[in-house]
């Protein structure tokens, strides 16, 4: 039984620093190497660390996904850069995935950074845990709540992808084709988009308290005004195909119109805030024949009917 973490990096070797030393001393480590420029190679190799280089550069989801696929371990742990494990850690996220062979995923507690180093929390939570709910937006559960919440374990969605603990088995189950994550989607929702796919062929996942990391967050509701606009119409545009993806029609008839109300909302938001997403309106409809393809793979392979929306753990 071993655990394997997997880390990315994309230039960002002042981040691993302090983030790859603190996984190093739980886990055996892969980094991937996604055509950089800096001392990513070298600072893995300093600590121990496996590399997977990458040439040309690749989107967030096509580079784990090469990352996955070279990695060894029976759990895999998907730790962003930018994502600093406390100790006890993967021993925590481990027990509990151990403790219950239904379970596919772990998420652990994740507290707010403004940076990687040590004294730059900034006192509230970042994620306990992800959720997508009845209007079919994906969330993070508990984000900005004190530290001190969030104190018991429960059900969860899903695990936020800046640190996620998936089983081998359902990362390997949730793949379609080559992909254990859906390289259309690019990145943002990419998570949310697993942990749904794992939901609908019966895998579950639990919040655990116990490990716990530090994120500096780079898109969540506290930060997303400062998110450049193309990547605000990628998070919106791929909603809609993680949407299109994975929805069922006995979950469609049942929360048609929590969705209907949340659409027209949206709609009137950007047509008063922000105009430029209506770009990403056109973006998801030529991405539809893609999220149209892989449907056929998800649903061939579904075996929950009614994925627990806004399932979460109590804080």
């Amino acid at each position: 039984m071993s655990t394997t973490v997997l880390m990315l990096s994309v230039d960002e070797a002042h981040l691993l620093r302090h983030s790859l030393p603190a996984a190093a001393a739980q886990a055996d480590v892969v980094v991937i190497d996604n055509a950089c420029a800096d001392g990513t190679a070298a600072l893995a190799r300093e600590h121990g660390a496996e590399v997977v280089a990458l040439t040309p550069r690749r989107s967030y989801a096509a580079a784990l996904n090469a990352g996955i696929a070279a990695g060894g371990g029976d759990a895999v742990l998907l730790l962003n850069a930018d994502c600093v494990l406390e100790p006890g850690f993967v021993a925590a996220a481990r027990a509990r995935l151990d403790a219950d062979p239904g379970l596919g995923s772990v998420a652990p507690k994740l507290l707010r950074a403004a940076g990687v180093g040590p004294g730059r929390q900034l006192g509230a939570i970042d994620a306990a845990g992800m959720t997508v709910d009845r209007r079919r937006k994906n969330g993070l559960v508990g984000h900005g709540a004190p530290v001190a919440a969030y104190r018991e374990g429960g059900a969860a969605f899903g695990a936020d992808g800046a640190a996620a603990l998936y089983r081998r088995a359902t990362l390997d189950a949730c793949a379609l084709g080559n992909e254990v994550l859906d390289e259309d989607l690019a990145l943002w929702a990419s998570d949310a988009d697993l942990a749904w796919r794992a939901q609908l062929q019966g895998w579950r996942c639990a919040y655990e308290p116990l490990a716990v990391a530090r994120h500096v967050r780079t898109y969540s509701p506290s930060t997303r005004a400062g998110v450049a606009e193309a990547q605000r119409r990628l998070q919106f545009r791929n909603r809609y195909l993680m949407w299109w993806k994975n929805e069922t029609a006995a979950g469609l008839t049942r929360d048609l119109p929590h969705i209907a109300l949340y659409e027209v909302l949206a709609l009137g938001h950007v047509l008063l805030r922000e105009r430029h997403l209506l770009r990403a309106y056109a973006d998801a409809a030529r991405g539809l024949p893609g999220a149209l393809r892989r449907r056929r793979d998800v649903r061939a392979r579904r075996v929950a009917q009614r994925p627990p929306f806004g399932l979460q753990p109590e804080a």
